[in-house]
């Protein structure tokens, strides 16, 4: 496992499982046993996926100390907007089933979203959150937290893969110090760049497919990447990239894929309401 670092101190597993649409019940709660088993220390979830009751209670049965373990979880917009900052996390963590998440985002920059990151700074300081981020944000939206507390995001969770490099907001999260973690590295789930040439050939040359070669490539760039599966046999294929590494050139050609597909809303765009 590769980990990068929050906040000074704060260690971040750099895969983790994603359970974004995931189904409440067995589906989740047997994907995030066997990621465990495979070896994955870092779960994402979010109170809009309604699915952190069965998050918790599968790392809760797992022979896994809850330390060794990292969360993320996230406030949804009804929350941010009504500024229940404390009353949203209080029940992210009932649900979960732990006294602190490793890492608690603002899902998207709806509006209170800086009252909402002033009220995570309190909660951070009374250690019921190890690190605080944002998801989806803009580089002026993080400009607009930096000047109005002026605390930067230890994360941006935003959409990152070889058709959506997003160049702009990697390079300026991470000459700021901010870990950026890639959502749907692998694409959409019509599976169009799981089966691209480029991908596939690269795959060949490492004795890899095409998702590990996508997962790969985000790890290249310093992201962390939240592959999400209820597959056992893919879950454990996802983990299994740490073993080769991408050339600067492979690097370059899957680069080039880039055409600025978006498989979810632009955040300027999202219909918050």
């Amino acid at each position: 496992m590769n980990y990068l670092v929050l906040d000074g101190n704060v260690r971040m597993p750099q895969i983790g499982l994603g359970v974004f649409r995931n189904p409440k019940g067995k589906d989740t709660q047997n994907a995030v046993k066997w990621a465990l088993e495979a070896g994955y220390r870092h779960i994402d979830t979010a109170k809009a996926y309604k699915n952190e009751y069965d998050v918790g209670l599968a790392i809760k049965e797992s022979p896994f100390k809850r330390k060794d373990i990292f969360i993320t979880t996230k406030i949804y917009n009804e929350d941010v907007r009504s500024l229940r900052t404390e009353a949203a996390l209080k029940r992210s963590l009932e649900l979960l089933q732990t006294d602190y998440v490793d890492l608690y985002l603002i899902h998207w920059p709806a509006e209170g979203r800086v009252e909402t990151f002033k009220n995570m700074i309190k909660l951070r300081e009374e250690n019921k959150i190890r690190a605080i981020g944002v998801s989806n944000f803009t580089i002026a939206q993080i400009k607009e937290l930096k000047e109005k507390t002026s605390i930067l995001p230890a994360v941006n969770q935003i959409e990152i893969h070889p058709y959506l490099t997003n160049n702009d907001v990697v390079s300026f999260c991470q000459d700021n110090g901010i870990v950026v973690t890639a959502y749907k590295p692998m694409g959409g789930g019509d599976g169009d760049l799981l089966q691209n040439k480029v991908l596939n050939e690269i795959g060949k040359t490492h004795h890899k497919s095409s998702a590990q070669i996508a997962l790969r490539w985000g790890i290249q760039r310093n992201c962390i990447v939240i592959p999400k599966s209820t597959h056992k046999n893919r879950i454990i294929e996802n983990f299994n990239i740490f073993d080769f590494e991408l050339t600067t050139e492979e690097v370059q050609r899957i680069n080039n894929l880039n055409k600025n597909l978006r498989y979810l809303s632009h955040p300027d765009e999202f219909p918050f309401d």
